[in-house]
């Protein structure tokens, strides 16, 4: 007889629930001054492990863990098992230009999935995490009044994000080739205060984009031998459609007069570029793993526009590494797995013509959860910088902490009698 017992059918409707929910806590997830511009700053990180490998694993082979960067992974779930993986993430930036510094701590959640095996060599997988953010507070902006020697101060603020809610669906078509197909619906608003201040009167006006739209995308893993994996994926290119809601009030002499009250209208589509990537992996003795990526975003070919800078085409290439003394010992400190890994990002966003470029140096460690390897602690530490202190640019220098519940468990087991 198969049977689900209540405990796990209360950990699907708990794990959906927070899925429903997490779109609303974006809005504390960054504080970067770069989220300004677009959508916001486009969130690199992943879901467990490979947060620790310089953000790598298109090329990761994995049956023990959700590798979400690859649809095609997915079929290498086991029978009758489920995953589910809960992060949270903890992120302290600086700021500096060439007058002041600044700082500022943030904490959320990161991401939460599942994934389960339907048939042998298919895999299905349901994930939700942070697309984009937005966290920016610029106050005091004096501007000259035309025509005049009086000028106006402005303060300008913006929050929110996008969330990226995936459906990933791998299959084996060989015992050493997988295909991958994802779906995401991206959805989430932007909400953008700016006010004006000019002698004893002020404006303010409050604008709430609300964007969404679906995305597809591929994957392939390709097993040259046991221990060496290549791995590709293409996101296609689309677009988000957007809508406002407007809403201005004017101040006069102590008085608050209504100019528009969330009048709704259609604005311009944010139109989403073509990304392929290609990846690898290479296991020696068991015991260390090597990952690498490579990712083309063709951003230029989107035609966007922003009021300081352009849309150019970004590419990244990350390294990582892993090391498990023994996978099979049944000392817990030989099972313990170590990760490092490197991410250098050129930057889609040219400001004055300098684009904004950063990189991240990462660290992290996976400490078994029970006698297996399948669950797992996955904490991971990444240090990144973005940016110059250059014109209107800033250098921004972050620290960054995302801790992982990655867990596994045998659901619909044949009870034995006995």
């Amino acid at each position: 007889m198969m049977k689900m017992n209540k405990t796990k059918l209360i950990t699907i409707v708990v794990i959906l629930l927070a899925l429903n929910s997490i779109s609303a806590q974006s809005e504390g997830l960054t504080s970067s001054p770069y989220s300004l511009y677009g959508l916001g700053v486009i969130n690199q990180t992943s879901i467990g492990f490979t947060n620790g490998l310089g953000f790598t694993g298109i090329g990761i082979k994995t049956d023990s863990q959700i590798n979400n960067l690859n649809a095609a992974n997915y079929a290498l779930i086991p029978q009758n098992s489920f995953y589910y993986d809960i992060g949270l993430k903890g992120e302290y930036n600086s700021y500096s230009n060439s007058t002041e510094d600044e700082s500022k701590t943030t904490f959320n959640f990161s991401n939460l999935a599942v994934a389960f095996r339907v048939a042998k060599g298919l895999g299905v997988g349901i994930s939700m995490v942070p697309y984009s953010d937005v966290g920016y507070y610029l106050v005091g902006l004096e501007t000259n009044i035309e025509g005049s020697n009086e000028t106006f101060e402005s303060n300008v603020s913006g929050v929110g994000g996008l969330s990226d809610l995936r459906v990933n669906i791998g299959y084996a078509v060989l015992d050493n080739l997988r295909f991958g197909l994802s779906t995401s619906f991206l959805f989430g608003s932007i909400e953008e205060e700016e006010s004006f201040v000019i002698s004893q009167s002020a404006l303010s006006t409050v604008e709430e984009t609300n964007y969404s739209g679906i995305r597809m995308g591929l994957g392939m893993q390709f097993d040259i031998t046991d221990n060496i994996t290549i791995g590709s994926t293409i996101q296609l290119p689309t677009s988000l459609e957007g809508n406002v809601k407007r809403s201005v009030v004017k101040y006069l002499d102590g008085s608050e007069i209504t100019v528009e009250d969330d009048d709704s209208s259609s604005t311009d589509d944010f139109d989403m570029p073509l990304e392929v990537g290609i990846g690898f992996s290479a296991k020696f003795m068991e015991s260390l793993t090597v990952s690498g990526d490579y990712k083309k975003n063709y951003w230029s070919e989107t035609g966007q526009e922003e009021n300081l800078g352009t849309y150019e085409d970004q590419d990244i290439y990350s390294i990582g590494l892993e090391y498990i003394k023994d996978p099979k010992s049944y000392k817990y400190g030989q099972r313990i797995r170590y990760r490092a890994g490197f991410n250098y990002d050129n930057g889609y966003l040219a400001i004055n013509g300098t684009k904004v470029d950063g990189y991240n140096i990462t660290a992290g460690i996976g400490l078994p959860i029970g006698a297996g390897l399948r669950s797992m602690l996955n904490l991971s530490y990444s240090y990144g910088s973005k940016g110059q202190i250059q014109n209107v640019l800033v250098k921004e220098n972050y620290h960054m902490l995302t801790l992982n519940l990655s867990l596994a468990d045998l659901w619909f087991q044949k009870r034995k009698i006995n």
